[in-house]
């Protein structure tokens, strides 16, 4: 039967429509999708008030656009007649999230087709059309899926072209299939991870961290408000381990936020100075850190400019990027960059680069990173670096610092993990980082 409009809104159609602003916030406002996420949840937020799983549910069904949004866009392409009019782009935004719920979350036919056609109350013109379209995709959905080369659909095609030059096209696609799996839970404590593994229902990684499941409310898991722990990726996890025994010693932390990295090198003993540009990023690493109980020295700087008091033994630097090894977590990143952010990113990376060398006392350890697979963003940086002979020289990275995981080391002796790595577990996000020593006597 067709849907009737006319009815109260389906349970969940708060859910629903919290989604679709997500969705308009980063595909026709451009904006980050945490940024709109964290608006939402807000106390005058769309999120406000609402009950734990539907706000989970936004968030999922939300990101399942994002992550499909070639496979669902070719989809409804299939079920209608003629395209849409420019003018219909939110109808096809209401279309989109009840596609992804038919196509991708099992959800049951009449609740995302009664709750599409409610959200097109706002466009009678188009209410009829919404209810016919998903109907037929609801009847003819699953043999369109199946025909579907869902990596290359995915996929934008800059990043296409340039992944298979860098990694070849079975690597793209082992990387673009870990894209569009909802990632797990991942978790750095900061002591006895054996027993927090049982505590969270975790398992230990190679790496050092812990995994659970994707799913529930993260702030309702044990330990979380005693500060006992924090979620960071396992890759995100490895640069900082790369400065070695830090227990003591001065660390600089440069693009420090959010905070991922200082909250490790706090937990470790190190004496932290943690530095940022970003006054909103920098607000929510002093949350995390005075949630897990420690301290660190936080200075709002651009770090271009920046210089410490004296000559530092101990750098990491996590270097501004497009963020292409995070889509796994980050969908939004897959619509919102482009290769002119690569090319004007670069050009900062080199800056900063430049900066903490400078800063680098004499046989001192400077390890610089970025979350992103773009080989620009990466290793081109560093022998860009290495090429105007500053007074460094590459410290190699062994396979026992990282978990004993060969393969996440490059024939240079640098970290490379990308997404497919650690399939079977459910993969870890794409990172490069590139260890350096200041020569004695400089």
């Amino acid at each position: 039967m067709p849907a009737d409009p006319d009815r109260a809104p389906a349970a969940g159609q708060a859910a629903r429509d919290a989604a679709l602003g997500l969705v308009v916030a980063v595909l026709a406002q451009r904006r980050q999708l945490d940024d709109a996420w964290r608006d939402g949840l807000a106390p005058d937020g769309n999120l406000a008030g609402q009950d734990g799983r539907d706000v989970a549910f936004a968030r999922l069904l939300a990101t399942t656009v994002l992550r499909r949004l070639g496979q669902i866009d070719a989809a409804l392409d299939h079920c209608l007649n003629k395209p849409l009019p420019r003018r219909a782009v939110r109808v096809r935004d209401i279309l989109r999230l009840a596609a992804a719920q038919l196509l991708f979350l099992g959800t049951p036919a009449h609740a995302a087709v009664d709750t599409a056609v409610h959200q097109a109350t706002r466009f009678p013109h188009y209410k009829a059309l919404v209810n016919a379209v998903l109907r037929r995709l609801a009847r003819e959905g699953a043999d369109i899926v199946a025909r579907q080369d869902a990596a290359r659909l995915n996929c934008p095609d800059w990043l296409w072209r340039s992944w298979t030059a860098a990694y070849g096209e079975d690597t793209t696609r082992a990387i673009v299939a870990a894209q569009l799996t909802e990632p797990p839970l991942d978790i750095v404590t900061a002591d006895d991870p054996a027993a927090w593994a049982g505590r969270l229902s975790a398992t230990r990684l190679p790496t050092g961290g812990l995994r659970r499941r994707a799913g529930g409310v993260v702030t309702s898991l044990p330990g979380y408000d005693a500060g006992a722990w924090w979620v960071q990726d396992a890759a995100a996890a490895l640069p900082a381990r790369l400065l070695g025994d830090v227990a003591g010693r001065a660390v600089l932390d440069l693009c420090a936020a959010p905070g991922g990295k200082t909250l490790q090198l706090a937990a470790a003993g190190a004496r932290v100075t943690a530095v940022d540009i970003a006054a909103g990023r920098l607000a929510r690493l002093n949350e995390n850190l005075r949630r897990i109980g420690r301290d660190a020295d936080v200075v709002r700087a651009d770090v271009a400019a920046w210089r410490p008091a004296g000559p530092a033994t101990h750098i990491l630097l996590g270097l501004p990027c497009s963020a292409t090894g995070t889509i796994r977590r980050h969908p939004d990143v897959w619509r919102l960059k482009t290769p002119a952010d690569v090319d004007r990113l670069c050009a900062t990376q080199d800056r900063l680069l430049r900066a903490a060398v400078d800063m680098l006392a004499p046989d001192g350890r400077l390890v610089a990173c970025v979350c992103s697979l773009q080989p620009e963003e990466g290793p081109a940086r560093i022998e860009a670096l290495l090429s105007g002979g500053p007074p460094v020289r590459r410290d190699a990275i062994s396979a026992g610092e990282v978990g004993g995981l060969a393969g996440l080391i490059t024939a240079d002796g640098d970290l490379r993990t990308l997404p497919s790595h650690l399939a079977d577990m459910g993969g870890m996000d794409g990172f490069y980082a590139c260890r350096l020593v200041r020569a004695d006597g400089v």
